[in-house]
Order: C-alpha cells, then sequence, then structure tokens
C-alpha cells in the first residue's frame, strides 16, 4: 500500500502498522500526534511514508522523524539488522566496529547497532566516545574489522542524521580496506535490509564492547607522523569544529606534531547537535566561518582552520597583504596539499575528480607523477587506479582531502588541517605565505578559475529534461571558440563534459539535493603582451591573467545557463 495524501484512512492504516512495530516510545508518541490531527496532517504522513529511506553508497541520511521515510531506531534497526545479516552470508571475518557524532540520536543509534550485531553472534566494538569519521574509517583498517559503521549526517542540517558504511579488506580489496561501500554491496544491503521485516523482531544481544582511548591515541600519533618531523613548525593557528566533534583530536594531533595549540572559537568549540551561531553546519556556507576570520584577527593568526562538524572535511582561510581574509576554494588548497606532497618527495599516485579542477593534472604531469581522475565521491577517489602504483593522495573539491591513504581511505579534515600547517609553516620560514605559492603555480600552469552553476528543483524530473536538452542541443561553442569534445559518460554515469582549448564544463545530476550542478573551469595562460613570453612582473602579470579569467567565467555562466533553457 502506498500512501496517498487525499485518502486519510489509508494513511491512518499506514501509520498504525508502522506504530505497531515501532520499538522507540518517542517517536510512537510523534507519530500518535500525527494520526490524531488527520486530515490536517495528511500531506506530512504522506511524506513520512512516500517510501523507505533508501540504503545507497552513501547509507542512509535523512530527517529525524517517525516513519519510513526518516531516520529513526526502527529503520536503523532494519538497516543495521540488513547490514550483519549481508555480512554474515559472506562470511565476513572480523567485529564491526561503530562510530557516532554528537548529533540527536547518533550514541542512541550506535548502541542499537552494537546490539544487533551481537545479536548475530558477531563482536561489536564501539568507539569510546563522539569522535571524528576519520577516526572510524581508520578502526576498520588498524583493527582488521569486517566492517565499520559511522552514524553521522555530516554537515547536513540539525534535524538530520545518517548512516554510513565502511567495508574491511576481506570484502573491500586491497583499493577498498577501510572505503565507504560501492555497487554493488549497496544494492545488495538494501535487498538484505528489505528481507528484514518487523523491527521488533530483530534479536538484540549484549551491549557490544567500547574500546579505549588506547585507539583514539594511536590515530592521533598515526596522524602526526605523516608530517615531516623535521619541518618548522612556528605558525598561529585559529580553529573552528562548528559545534562538531573535530576540536579534541585536531588540538591533540596539532600538539602531538609539535604546533602550538590552535585558538579555537570558544562559542563554537563543544559538540553541539543543535548547531546554534550557524545557519548551516557546513563552512562552504556564507556566515559558517565569520566567528573563525574574527578570532583569527583577534589573535594575529597565519592560518584559520575550520572542520565540519564530523571533521572529515576541511577548510582554510589565509589573510592576503592587507589582513583581508580569503577562504581558499576547495581546489585551491587541493593542489597546494597535493603540490606538498609532490615536493616533500611523496610518491605514488595523485587522483581528483572529473568536477575538480585540471590544474592537478598539469602539475603531475610536469613532475612526471601518476594520476588518475574519478567519478565524484570519495568512495571512487580511494580506488583510484594506475597499474600498480599505490594511491598517496586524493581530493575533491568539495572540501575533500586523503592525504594518508594507508592511514585512513577516505577524506579526513585532521590530516588535511595538519598537512596544511605544515606547508604555511614551511612557507613562513621562507618568507611566502599560501596566497604567494598559488600564484606560483598560475605562473608556471596558467590560472585555472573554477565556479559552479546550479540548478534546484522540486520535481526531479526536471533534472532529466534539463539533461536531455542538453544532449539533443549540446554547444559546440564556448567563449568564442570551438567544443573540441563533448564527452557523454551515460550509461555509466549521467554525466556531459564540454571541453574547449581554455575552458570545460561538466554537468551532472547532484547526488544528494534535487539539484543540477555545472562545474566550470577557466584556464587562462600567463604571459608577456602578447601572452607568449615570461612576465617581468610575476605577481602583476597572474593578477592580470586572474581578472581575464574572471570575466570569461562570467560569461561561460550565462552560456550554460543559457544552454540549458535558463537564460
Amino acid at each position: 500500500m502506498t500512501a496517498n495524501p487525499n485518502d486519510p484512512d489509508n494513511l491512518r492504516v499506514l501509520g498504525e502498522a508502522w506504530l505497531a512495530d515501532d520499538p522507540d516510545p518517542a517517536t510512537r508518541d510523534e507519530l500518535r500526534g500525527l494520526l490524531g490531527r488527520l486530515p490536517d496532517s495528511a500531506a506530512e504522513l504522506a511524506d513520512r511514508f512516500a517510501g523507505p529511506l533508501t540504503f545507497g553508497t552513501a547509507g542512509l541520511r535523512g530527517p529525524l522523524r517517525a516513519g519510513p521515510n526518516g531516520m529513526n531506531l526502527a529503520v536503523v534497526t532494519q538497516a543495521a539488522a540488513g547490514l550483519v545479516t549481508w555480512l554474515t552470508a559472506r562470511a565476513a571475518a572480523g567485529p564491526l566496529i561503530i562510530g557516532y557524532d554528537a548529533r540527536h540520536g547518533s550514541r542512541t543509534f550506535a548502541e542499537r547497532t552494537a546490539q544487533i550485531a551481537t545479536g548475530a553472534g558477531r563482536q561489536a566494538l564501539l568507539l569510546p566516545r563522539p569522535l571524528p569519521t576519520p577516526v572510524l574509517a581508520y578502526a576498520v583498517r588498524a583493527l582488521g574489522a569486517a566492517a565499520g559503521v559511522m552514524v553521522t549526517a555530516s554537515h547536513n542540517p540539525p534535524q538530520d542524521n545518517g548512516y554510513k558504511v565502511y567495508l574491511g579488506a576481506e570484502l573491500g580489496g586491497p583499493r577498498g580496506a577501510g572505503a565507504q561501500i560501492v555497487p554493488p554491496a549497496d544494492t545488495e544491503i538494501e535487498a538484505a535490509i528489505r528481507a528484514i521485516g518487523s523491527a521488533r523482531a530483530v534479536p538484540l544481544g549484549p551491549a557490544g564492547e567500547v574500546l579505549g582511548d588506547d585507539l583514539v591515541a594511536a590515530y592521533v600519533a598515526a596522524a602526526a607522523a605523516v608530517l615531516d618531523p623535521d619541518g618548522p613548525r612556528q605558525l598561529k593557528v585559529a580553529y573552528t569544529p562548528l559545534h562538531g566533534v573535530g576540536a579534541a583530536v585536531l588540538t591533540a594531533a596539532f600538539a602531538r606534531a609539535g604546533f602550538g595549540v590552535p585558538g579555537i572559537v570558544a562559542e563554537q568549540a563543544e559538540p553541539d547537535p543543535d548547531f546554534p551561531t550557524v545557519a548551516f553546519p557546513n563552512p562552504e556556507e556564507p556566515g559558517a566561518v565569520d566567528r573563525l576570520v574574527a578570532l583569527a584577527d583577534i589573535i594575529g593568526a597565519d592560518l584559520a582552520i575550520a572542520n565540519d562538524p564530523d571533521a572529515d572535511r576541511c577548510a582554510v582561510a589565509v589573510p592576503g597583504p592587507d589582513r583581508q581574509w580569503r577562504m581558499l576554494r576547495g581546489d585551491e588548497l587541493g593542489v597546494l596539499l597535493a603540490d606538498q606532497l609532490i615536493r616533500r618527495g611523496v610518491t605514488g599516485l595523485y587522483a581528483t575528480t572529473i568536477v575538480s579542477s585540471s590544474l592537478l593534472r598539469a602539475i603531475c604531469a610536469a613532475r612526471g607523477v601518476s594520476y588518475d581522475e574519478t567519478l565524484t565521491g570519495f568512495k571512487w577517489i580511494v580506488r583510484a587506479e594506475s597499474g600498480d602504483t599505490p594511491l598517496v593522495f586524493g581530493y575533491e573539491e568539495a572540501l575533500g582531502y586523503c592525504v594518508a591513504p594507508d592511514l585512513v581511505r577516505d577524506k579526513d579534515g585532521i590530516t588535511a588541517a595538519l598537512t596544511v600547517a605544515e606547508l604555511a609553516a614551511d612557507l613562513k620560514a621562507e618568507g611566502s605565505t599560501l596566497l604567494h605559492r598559488l600564484d606560483e603555480l598560475a605562473a608556471e600552469f596558467g590560472v585555472h578559475l573554477t565556479d559552479q552553476l546550479s540548478v534546484r528543483v522540486d520535481d526531479l524530473r526536471d533534472i532529466q529534461d534539463l539533461m536531455g536538452r542538453l544532449r539533443a542541443h549540446t554547444p559546440t561553442e564556448l567563449l568564442g571558440a570551438p567544443v573540441t569534445s563533448a564527452e557523454d559518460l551515460l550509461p555509466v554515469s549521467d554525466v556531459l563534459i564540454l571541453r574547449t582549448d581554455t575552458a570545460r564544463v561538466v554537468i551532472r545530476p547532484s547526488g544528494t539535493e534535487p539539484k543540477l550542478k555545472a562545474y566550470l573551469e577557466v584556464i587562462e595562460p600567463i604571459g608577456g603582451p602578447d601572452r607568449s613570453g615570461p612576465p617581468a612582473d610575476v605577481t602583476a602579470a597572474v593578477a592580470s591573467a586572474r581578472q581575464r579569467a574572471t570575466s570569461a567565467l562570467t560569461t561561460l555562466r550565462s552560456e550554460i545557463a543559457t544552454a540549458l533553457g535558463l537564460g
């Protein structure tokens, strides 16, 4: 039976059936309240019963609320039982390790997952307290787990929670050991979840074993060891965890690596699931790091760092010559980190995604370093390949960085923060800055300027229509230059890539939001007046090229909007 907002009797039947199986008194009361307000609550109930929250390659994520289309104890019970059943069917050895952040419901969902694992005869290990997602990903590898679960909604709004699954070496293979799941594991686990049936009937065992702080200490020591132990450490850092769980681990890692303890935004230092000082707990959002920048000014910081609430992402702001702070774009920080590792002699494969800047490709080609490009998402980045060359670095433009894949096979905002601090300290000792290093890279490879055009829709069919229009009427010219290639990735992925000699556009539906996204890039060479020879004044030449690139990017954005029928 499907939910029909025009049929209160239908909604009541669905609601009563859910009530009979819901193990949580709080959500039962919530649902009873909605049923008692029928027919006024019909639209709300129909949304909650529109279908089950789907288990995909990012696991589960959704609003905390009663009903199958939400995060609640019944849904988590079925998800955990399905996962454990799937692991058992594959005879996967090792414990299930469970981590959780400080969001509403996270600890309860983690503890229920442990009880379901032990109820099925599998050892369950719980992290000792709310901790960053990278600590869970580290533990899956370090402790030889069959799989790991992280209860977190990352940087989603306060009313959300989520459930991410990582596989151990046995099921994940060499490149997926400690990484998030990829197809077909997601659809197989989803099928196992749907076969569970009653949440109340799932057997529950003991609470599981709570790991000690020695695991966290081991992660901190390993994270600090990512850096050159003999490098400069004279650096003043301002930091915010954005009300998340990153502060204790990051400050411990900075101290272990030899840095001074960062100054922390006091109002955002402690975990708070309501995120009271930010409209949206994502460092990319306007206003999210205003307090961080204010603190950086007060203490005279060289660098300002923000983690998202589960500390798997890292954002960085830097002061300009006039002490006006500027957030680095994800692509800028990505190439800076890669450049730092290459200059430090870290050999291996460097990878990013098809929507990130092409500057990393150019740097790797010039330095003789292996490079690969993947579909979007860290589940793909960490599985990048180039023969037998091991992955040593990966990044995505959405502030995700993996600087030590053998430590954490996922994005890790703690080790990324350490590595950018190391780079900033190295440059400071040389009398330079991160911005100056970006100028040097631009002088060598040209200005690579990126931006996004996002189209939010109410009906997902609109995205199909937009992509269909673009495929039927693909531009043959952009910025006055011919489109040299139009690459369609169907059926593997719904992605269209357009290239000219100095521009690139990647268009795809968002994997997490009802949006169509166009990733724009303009490459503006550096040169003298005729742009053919080395500039006499590198700084002025880079500034001039950035102005030209900015203008070109504005034009490109307009052209793509027109091609989508939006202009």
